[in-house]
Order: structure tokens, then sequence, then C-alpha cells
């Protein structure tokens, strides 16, 4: 079994348990070699609300997207706009990755943000 395919099992087994509501939706995270890309979703009415990536205009002063410090960069980012949505809290879905490194310092630094995840 290929790795990405053992992470695929891990995020369904995952899904069954984490849900987005309309007042707590889920802050998805998705981690590729070069960048990291994060989605807030409510699941109820199967919509997207925001979506932020590494490649966004505002952290073009980043060199590269897939390093634990623009991970950081790129939680207080989300961080900002949700507070701006007016949400506080948010369910954190890991995709399938390792709590460590790059997802980590995300949901860190959304913590620091204000965000209760």
């Amino acid at each position: 079994m290929s790795r990405d395919a053992g992470r695929r099992i891990r995020h369904r087994r995952l899904r069954k348990k984490v849900a987005g509501l309309p007042d707590r939706p889920r802050l998805s995270v998705f981690r590729s070699h070069k960048h990291l890309y994060a989605q807030l979703v409510d699941d109820v009415a199967g919509k997207t609300l925001l979506g932020w990536s590494t490649k966004d205009e505002r952290l073009k002063r980043l060199r590269t997207g897939g390093t634990v410090a623009a991970a950081k960069e790129l939680g207080a980012l989300v961080a900002t706009d949700i507070t701006q949505k007016g949400l506080k809290r948010i369910v954190f879905d890991r995709g399938g990755y390792r709590y460590h490194g790059r997802v980590q310092a995300l949901a860190e630094s959304l913590r620091a943000g204000g965000v209760e995840v």
C-alpha cells in the first residue's frame, strides 16, 4: 500500500467522527510537497465557506510554501479571516496526516490567532 493510499484510509476513518456544522465549521487541511491548502467547510450545507493556500497573494513574500514557517504564516492568515467572518470555534480536520510538522504549526498558529480549535 502506498503512503497516499494509507492517508486516504486514515482520512476516511477520521471523517466518520469529524463534521463541520454551521456554528462550528470544519477546517480541512491538504498537504502537498510544495504547498499547504486549507478550506473551511460547512458539511450540513455541503458548501466551502473560505479557502486558503500558501500560494495566496498575501503570502507571496514567502519563498516556498512547503515549510513549517509558511504553515505558521498561513495559520495566522486563516485565523484573521475566520475571526473577521465572525467565527471563533472550528473543527480541525488534519486530513489523515500525522499531527506534527506543518500540520501542527498550522493548528498552533490558529490557536495563537484566537481561534478555538
